[in-house]
């Protein structure tokens, strides 16, 4: 059942020509289980191998070929359950859901209706505008998780006249994973998704690859006055990226209002959304569960798991992303933006925990999101192929810390870490970068800057603010190798200040 509470923000609202309108929307994210195998046959799962290279007899629908179920899939299913702080049946059942497409070769779809292995649960998101502020906090609610396999895919771009088939996902696990309609705006249907894949990934359960279509949603919007009745729904099959979604809501959204406001009335469909045009496209009717004739696969007895089974699962989870972030506020004394940027996905908090150990924590947030991922986001490179590892980071952190090197030559130094040129203590070494801390020596720099400029120094000895001035010319005499804090010591003593 459709149903949403809910009354969104104002700020929120559509303006249309006939008053405000609210967003109403609800999520189904298939999410493909981090499984060697399928979940019904062995076959393997790589990605990328040669067209139906990967299709058992049960993949392919075979006569007489029985589905043998996954038990790794189902521990899969209940520890994202788990994480989504969501009922965990102890009984649910497989069924058929009939429908003919050509990459289905069975005619149905083993997948959970009425009996889903996992039930109501909830997570909470932060909402964040195209300006990257941050909104207040919305609990979503989850409907349920559901075990059921994929289709095949058709492919239509290899001959004009043609449609070839690739069975190779077929049968591959996923967990469908249906939020209620609880969310108000695009940035908080994103904001939702980021949120998932970042659970999925802590538990390791999805890899969360959403241009390999391992993590993809489809979307439900539909328009409302704000707090009236719920109007009909479209679904947008298939959205793999977050800027997508965003897109794909905000198109059918005025279209639906544009529709409405003209004395016309929205169909029921599913849609598919072009991301060259940025705008969605009918692709057929939408079908109402009855459509799809569910009922019991007689092939698989229904699954009966112990409390024992889930009880030795629930003690093995991971820290949770929010239960890190509040440990990194805690433990850290990082700030809520920083911790929630760290905390996003595990990869992230892992590689700051390696950098932040036996550190100044907050010094290292500034790197890590500074440098390092303005670094890795101008090389388009993900973190797990950085070329500066943790180790190496929190190596460049202890010269800084040790009054080696200064601030401003640590970031000369990391560029160069980056670029493949050696550790930090090899660059410092080879290009001769070590601070000058001997007092002497930045005591006759400062003199001599100050010979040099009689004026400025009378100046300066009135307005404290120009010192400034001879700081930057002590650095630059001393190529930026001089301690800084030394310099700013010394020129005070030296002009009375």
């Amino acid at each position: 059942m459709f149903t949403a509470e809910r009354v969104g923000d104002p700020k929120d609202y559509i303006k249309g020509e006939t008053g405000d309108w609210e967003i109403i929307i609800g999520l189904e994210v298939h999410a493909q289980v981090a499984s060697t195998s399928k979940l019904f046959s062995g076959s393997s799962t790589a990605y990328g191998s040669e067209p139906n290279s990967q299709v058992s007899l049960v993949d392919a629908g075979m006569p007489g070929m029985l589905p043998v179920l996954n038990e790794f899939c189902v521990e899969q299913a209940v520890k994202t359950g788990l994480g989504l702080n969501a009922q965990i049946n102890l009984f649910s059942r497989f069924d058929r859901k009939n429908y003919f497409y050509v990459d289905l070769p069975q005619g149905y779809q083993i997948s959970q209706f009425e009996f889903p292995i996992v039930g109501e649960g909830e997570i909470e998101i932060l909402p964040i505008d195209a300006d990257g502020n941050v909104g207040d906090a919305v609990t979503v609610g989850i409907e349920r998780l559901h075990l059921e396999q994929d289709a095949g895919k058709s492919v239509h771009d290899l001959s004009p006249d043609e449609t070839y088939v690739d069975l190779n996902r077929c049968g591959v696990a996923l967990m469908e994973i249906v939020s209620k309609p609880d969310m108000r705006s695009p940035e908080e249907a994103s904001a939702y998704v980021e949120k998932l894949r970042g659970i999925v990934r802590a538990l390791g359960t999805c890899d969360g690859d959403m241009e390999k279509g391992n993590l993809r949603a489809d979307v439900n919007v539909s328009v409302r006055r704000p707090g009236g009745e719920l109007g009909t729904r479209c679904e947008i099959k298939n959205v793999n990226s977050m800027r997508f979604i965003r897109q794909a809501i905000n198109y059918e959204a005025r279209r639906h209002i544009e529709i409405i406001e003209a004395g016309g009335t929205i169909d029921q469909e599913t849609r598919l959304f072009d991301s060259v045009k940025g705008e969605t496209r009918t692709m057929r009717s939408k079908e109402d569960a009855h459509d799809y004739r569910y009922f019991p696969d007689p092939d698989l007895l229904p699954l009966k798991l112990e409390q024992s089974f889930v009880d030795r699962i629930k003690s093995e989870l991971p820290e949770m992303p929010d239960a890190r972030k509040s440990r990194f506020m805690s433990d850290y004394g990082l700030p809520e933006y920083d911790a929630r940027i760290l905390t996003a996905e595990a990869v992230k908090a892992d590689f700051y925990e390696s950098v932040a150990k036996g550190r100044d924590a907050k010094i290292a947030s500034n790197w890590v999101m500074g440098e390092l991922f303005g670094a890795l986001n101008k090389a388009s490179l993900d973190l797990e192929n950085s070329p500066v590892s943790a180790d190496a980071l929190g190596g460049l952190l202890d010269r800084i810390a040790d009054d080696t090197i200064s601030g401003k030559i640590a970031k000369d130094v990391f560029e160069r870490m980056f670029n493949g040129e050696g550790t930090a203590d090899e660059i410092i070494e080879k290009q001769g970068l070590k601070q000058v801390t001997d007092t002497g020596a930045i005591a006759a720099m400062v003199q001599k800057v100050i010979d040099a400029n009689p004026d400025q120094a009378a100046a300066a000895k009135e307005n404290p603010k120009l010192v400034g001035f001879f700081v930057g010319q002590v650095m630059k005499a001393s190529q930026g190798k001089a301690n800084p804090q030394a310099v700013n010591k010394i020129l005070r003593e030296k002009l009375g200040l």
